[in-house]
């Protein structure tokens, strides 16, 4: 996952409590289950968790995931931070960190800030990763990279973006999602995921003269400049929408997907597969 934005909302009474459009990019060789239901043979990635009530896509290469939720209100999402002089190819997968928080090993905090702290204590073993973790029926939503001297912190309210650096690295793709989504999420009538689905599917390539220098090639850094990413070996996999809302005591879930993968791991693009799903989180 290379590109999200949410809005966050924790004081909300009614309407929407969060909404968020996320980009995974990653190699098209690569292959991963899309959203699904978790069951039994799903990635378990700790002694004492357990897959039931986990909807996510899965990465069967390295195990783990790059965002998901559960049926009682966690939430999760990771992105690579861009370093690639730093990469080690022995470090444990970092999609592990998502799918451990969802499925809940017994010997987890059971808060966002306080599993954030579990993680930053072995933070150097992995590769750099911005993490968000979350309890919708706490109103909790947490940030941590490994990358930097910034400490597990809760997010403040407002609207956000994460890409390849720290959160609200000022990347042009990042800030022209933000700015989108802050407008959509804000009107009178709640954008159609959909439409913010079509949002993040853009190619458009920032000016040279914005562009970040971390380490790769001016090519390369003008490809990944684009929301949308395409070339012929890497590229965005799949784009995720999804809107948390308060109704009285419940929070209703909507979440929609569209990748390139039907659930057969042949790749199709740009990919026009959908999925679609709903449900309540009992908020107390």
């Amino acid at each position: 996952m290379c590109l999200i934005v949410f809005d966050w909302r924790p004081r909300a009474s009614a309407g929407a409590l969060f909404t968020l459009a996320a980009n995974r990019d990653e190699f098209l060789r690569r292959t991963a289950d899309p959203l699904h239901w978790w069951s039994t043979s799903d990635d378990v990635s700790s002694p004492g968790s357990s897959p039931a009530g986990v909807l996510a896509g899965r990465d069967l290469v390295g195990g783990g995931t790059w965002l998901g939720m559960t049926r009682s209100g966690r939430f999760a999402a990771l992105t690579n931070y861009r370093s690639p002089h730093e990469t080690r190819p022995d470090a444990p997968t970092r999609g592990t960190l998502v799918s451990r928080w969802l499925t809940g090993a017994q010997d987890l905090p059971d808060t966002a800030l306080g599993y954030l702290d579990q993680v930053a204590r072995s933070g150097e073993l992995y590769n750099g990763f911005n993490l968000i973790v979350g309890d919708w029926a706490r109103r909790e939503l947490a940030w941590y990279c490994n990358r930097g001297d910034l400490a597990p912190a809760l997010l403040p309210e407002g609207t956000h973006g994460i890409s390849n650096a720290v959160l609200d690295t000022p990347w042009p793709k990042l800030v022209r999602k933000r700015a989108e989504l802050a407008e959509l999420a804000t009107g009178e009538t709640p954008a159609p995921l959909a439409q913010l689905v079509e949002m993040m599917r853009d190619p458009q390539i920032a000016p040279d003269r914005e562009l970040p220098a971390t380490g790769i090639s001016l090519e390369r850094e003008r490809a990944l400049s684009a929301a949308f990413i395409e070339t012929p070996d890497y590229g965005t996999r799949g784009t995720t929408a999804l809107r948390v809302d308060v109704h009285g005591t419940q929070l209703k879930v909507e979440a929609l997907e569209r990748s390139d993968d039907d659930g057969s791991h042949r790749i199709a693009r740009p990919g026009a597969f959908e999925r679609r799903e709903a449900f309540t989180v009992e908020a107390g």
